[in-house]
């Protein structure tokens, strides 16, 4: 798979999850938390919405993304679409009316990257409940001042990561990144090297 085929896929489905899953989330029931779910992503709560692969699956209703706008959607499920207002200021970037494009095996990259980060983080916190925020749109738990999680990819590394972000900086060769330490999926190779990324940056924050 060519990299702008997963740039492009990556930023419609970021667009989808801030446009039409977190916003009319936020404005029905006040959270923007999303989820990681089986193939893809979902609302946590009201409006009961997932994206599948390339598709937005709804009570009675399945949509392609493979070219849409988020206004469509919005139109085709009555929903009023748009980012939660006042919250963050980063996001996709991406318009209602803007087209969006969605490869069906992309989307799978990417929602494989969310199962391998959840069951990882799952693994190593059993009592955290991960979450798709969708301001990064990355999949991440917060326990004892430390941020841990999967990115399908961003400004800062374009393929899926797995990261460790304390909230106070930690010096040291493993703490390769702005924000803490990154590694790539591919490097790490699958959920048990996530896992044991993830935990020896737990182990390092926790001793510094």
């Amino acid at each position: 798979m060519d990299s702008e085929t997963y740039l492009r896929t990556r930023r419609a489905l970021h667009a989808v999850a801030e446009l039409v899953l977190a916003g009319p989330q936020y404005r029905a029931c006040g959270t923007i938390r999303l989820r990681a779910c089986p193939g893809g992503f979902a609302t946590s709560v009201e409006p009961r919405l997932r994206v599948i692969g390339a598709e937005l699956v709804a009570p009675g209703q399945v949509l392609s993304l493979e070219w849409t706008t988020c206004a469509a959607l919005g139109a085709a499920l009555g929903l009023t679409v748009g980012a939660p207002a006042g919250l963050y200021r980063d996001g996709p970037g991406v318009a209602a009316d803007d087209v969006v494009e969605a490869d069906p095996s992309a989307a799978r990259r990417l929602a494989q990257c969310f199962a391998l980060g959840e069951a990882a983080l799952c693994g190593l916190f059993p009592r955290a409940e991960p979450v798709i925020w969708p301001e990064h749109f990355d999949l991440g738990v917060t326990v004892d001042g430390v941020n841990y999680g999967v990115s399908p990819g961003d400004a800062f590394h374009l393929e899926p990561y797995a990261y460790v972000g304390p909230h106070t900086p930690r010096q040291g060769g493993f703490w390769n990144a702005p924000f803490g330490a990154a590694r790539t999926i591919r490097e790490l190779g699958g959920a048990i090297g996530v896992m044991a990324f993830l935990e020896e940056g737990r182990r390092l924050a926790v001793d510094a």
